[in-house]
């Protein structure tokens, strides 16, 4: 055998040349690319941004260090839990599929996602997939009346609703704020905007809904919030939306930004809301954005903005195009194979500002520096939906549970529910479900309105019980999240001090040892019991 090395084959000089050449032109391609899309995002930023216009003056000005200094208003960290209502023209047919969600859905049927999701509140997309389930319904019960009829039917309802019985029922429920639909994806807008929509000039109430709320919610002393579907209006774009793709990027163009802009200048210039909710996205640029944002908070001081306000951009724009959306589908398709890529898109990605953050169907199990609102319906669905029966909807005990973890970990609950049409009558079983929640607090309120994350958020018992914590001042609360009977065993806690428990403001006996807690004979099998500890050390 030789012991020479083979050498390997080289190939000829000319063929090396004309690779090198194409490697080069690649490279200068590339960088042609990158600089092209850098320069039009300047361009973009700087023709949005130049019709930024402030209509306030105050302590704050368009620009984030500004808007930063905005402090978490004190009401808003008190109050633990809130209602939110979704409830429109699409409160009418009343339909979505069930049995599944939309994460599920994302994973399994991406090509349909949005048009087979299980929220009733999108019927005006998915009645445009002649495939879908909702498309069928609507042929059996309504043959092909365009959407828009609805509002006929929506308006005669609305002579049978009652804002006031809405507020008691919120009221007796221990909600402190409602966030209420000003206007959804639809484009319906639920109060008689004067901002003119150039592809349905009429297409909005004609009676003052939003304003007849905040005056009946206010009545009861609580606070008013509006939610406006900044960054999609099907008003606006007739298209179907099938995918995350067509969601995400299809193209909104001045004049849908200028009609956003108007309209939440209106909201807020006639109510003032405690809470701007805006949903999915924000039509403009940054500039435009933070302007609003400033007349905002000028105009209602201690108002809060969630975090759902992620701006338009070059590139936005740039991926609006139908191959563009293709391509970005592809890509994401399998990623969503993986449920907890599926499940993360429940979380919003932060963005610049923002007062608090709006997990949906989610929470977190560790407390936040960032204050937090869990958001979701009583059932799969946020508008109302037929389909659903008691069994979709989710128990009481799991609904307190999930306030009671909230204000442990330095966040807020905000339950939805899904009025029926125009008579906005809400669901037996979903007033049973407010009902129930609002009996726990009536007990134990002070445990969860007006307190702050202590020094951990949870334990568990020796019956395998969760247990979350809160603390306001010297007081600690303990949340027992079971039917537990007899002593409760907390353990890897030692703690001190006088025990009470809120139900009957009974006496407790604590005892410590081994790196636990005892509450003897402290809990009698109903759900949630809650106990004070004052003047106590734990660790």
């Amino acid at each position: 055998m030789s012991s020479e090395l083979i050498q390997p084959q080289q190939p000829p000089k000319k063929k090396r040349h004309r690779i090198r050449r194409a490697f080069g032109g690649l490279v200068v391609l590339a960088l042609a690319l990158v600089l092209v899309f850098l320069a039009g995002t300047k361009i973009w930023a700087w023709q949005d941004g130049r019709k930024a216009e402030m209509t306030t003056s105050g302590p704050y000005t368009a620009d984030l260090k500004s808007l930063n200094k905005h402090p978490l208003p004190k009401w808003f960290q008190d109050a633990k839990f809130g209602v939110m209502i979704h409830w429109g023209l699409y409160s009418v047919p009343g339909y979505a599929p069930t049995g599944t969600t939309f994460n599920k859905l994302l994973e399994t049927q991406y090509d349909h996602a949005i048009t087979r999701n299980p929220y009733a509140e999108d019927y005006a997309n998915a009645m445009k997939d002649p495939t879908s389930p909702t498309a069928k319904f609507h042929r059996e019960h309504y043959g092909d009346a365009p959407y828009a009829d609805f509002a006929k039917t929506f308006t005669a309802g609305l002579t049978h609703w009652n804002p006031d019985q809405w507020a008691a029922q919120f009221k007796a429920a221990g909600a402190s704020y409602v966030v209420v639909t000003a206007k959804y994806a639809d484009g319906y807008s639920m109060w008689p905007t004067a901002v003119r929509n150039p592809h349905a000039p009429d297409f909005h109430a004609q009676r003052d809904l939003m304003g007849e709320l905040a005056t009946a919610v206010r009545k009861q002393g609580l606070k008013f919030g509006m939610y406006y579907s900044g960054g999609v209006d099907w008003t606006f774009q007739q298209k179907v939306v099938q995918t995350l793709g067509d969601y995400s990027y299809l193209r909104y163009g001045e004049d849908y930004r200028r009609y956003a802009i108007d309209q939440m200048h209106e909201l807020i210039d006639r109510y003032k809301p405690d809470i701007l909710w805006n949903d999915i996205s924000w039509p403009t640029g940054s500039k435009r954005l933070y302007s609003l944002i400033a007349d905002y908070y000028n105009t209602v001081p201690e108002g809060v903005v969630d975090d759902r306000w992620r701006t338009a951009s070059f590139g936005s724009q740039v991926m609006s195009p139908k191959p563009m959306r293709w391509g970005f589908d592809t890509l994401m398709k399998p990623l969503f194979k993986n449920k907890d890529v599926a499940d993360s898109i429940s979380t919003p990605a932060d963005v610049p500002h923002s007062d608090f953050r709006t997990p949906e169907y989610t929470d977190f199990d560790s407390i936040q520096a960032k204050f937090w609102q869990q958001d979701r319906g009583i059932g799969g669905s946020f508008g109302y939906n037929r389909a659903e029966t008691e069994a979709d909807y989710a128990k009481t005990p799991d609904l307190i549970a999930s306030l009671a973890k909230a204000a442990a970990n330095n966040g807020a609950f905000l339950l939805n529910v899904g009025p029926s049409g125009g008579e906005g009558k809400i669901v037996p079983a979903q007033l049973s479900c407010l009902t129930g929640v609002g009996s726990w607090l009536r007990t134990n309120r002070e445990a969860m309105n007006g307190t702050r994350p202590w020094t951990r958020s949870s334990t568990t018992t020796a019956a395998g019980d969760k247990v979350v914590f809160t603390a306001r001042g010297n007081d600690l609360y303990v949340v027992v999240l079971g039917n537990p009977k007899g002593d409760i065993v907390l353990n890897d806690v030692s703690l001190s001090g006088k025990a009470t428990r809120l139900s009957g403001n009974t006496a407790v006996q604590l005892t410590i040892g081994g790196g636990k807690t005892v509450l003897k004979a402290a809990a009698d099998g109903r759900y949630g019991p809650v106990f004070r500890i004052t003047d106590g050390a734990g660790q």
